[in-house]
């Protein structure tokens, strides 16, 4: 399931991405935030953390730098 959200993602930089004006205001952007997530984390996490980002992208967020969290080894 993951490469298929990794083809999404890649097909939407590709051909959606150049289409629309320069407005991130985060950095890492979304797509590339929502990429490590899913090369990352399980299916179900990476979607988590996709959505969370995306919900966060709106005028009255300041954004910036917001990388993606370590994975937590649980001993």
């Amino acid at each position: 399931m993951n490469r298929l959200f990794l083809l999404l993602i890649f097909l939407y930089k590709k051909l959606l991405s150049p289409l629309l004006p320069p407005a991130c205001r985060f950095t890492p952007s979304c797509s590339e935030y929502a990429k490590e997530a899913f090369e990352t984390y399980s299916f179900f996490k990476a979607l988590r953390l996709s959505i969370s980002r995306i919900s966060r992208c709106h005028p009255l967020h300041a954004g910036g730098y917001d990388p993606l969290p370590r994975p937590t080894n649980k001993s």
